[in-house]
């Protein structure tokens, strides 16, 4: 087989891990979008913390720090995902290493695949509790639900 057809087999194998370097963009796109409305919230609650006394004050340091777990988890999922990206990256690198310079690294680059994964794997769940903190904060008190009513 011509070294020109090996590259093009190459570049079709590689097209697997350029579909989740897609997708983990979109996946941080979402969150880059969440840690911006995330940072607006903070910044408005840090004003609220100034002018604000008694239980009102309260409630606003109780919503900052639920605000500053939240920014946590989605910068530390950020991470994750970045790192994914840069070791799918490395994954297909060592795919055009292997077949330019003819030695065997499969199991080096599935490794690195793996691994990038379970780095995207730790990222959604990290979205997944941020997502479930963000909910539970925002659930509807069940007296303005008036659910005693027959509505």
């Amino acid at each position: 087989m011509g070294s020109g057809s090996m590259i093009a087999q190459t570049i079709q194998l590689a097209l697997a891990p350029v579909f989740v370097l897609v997708a983990i963009g979109n996946i941080m796109n979402i969150l880059a979008t969440r840690l911006a409305r995330i940072v607006d919230r903070s910044r408005h609650l840090q004003a609220q913390h100034k002018v604000t006394a008694g239980t009102e004050h309260d409630m606003v340091v109780r919503e900052m720090r639920l605000v500053d777990r939240r920014i946590h988890l989605i910068g530390r999922a950020i991470l994750l995902l970045v790192l994914s990206g840069l070791t799918i990256g490395f994954c297909v690198a060592l795919l055009f290493v292997e077949e330019l310079f003819d030695v065997n690294l499969q199991q080096v680059a599935g490794a690195a695949f793996f691994f990038a994964v379970v780095l995207l794997m730790s990222a959604l769940w990290l979205f997944l509790r941020e997502v479930r903190q963000a909910t539970a904060a925002l659930r509807i008190p069940e007296t303005f639900l008036e659910l005693e009513r027959k509505l």
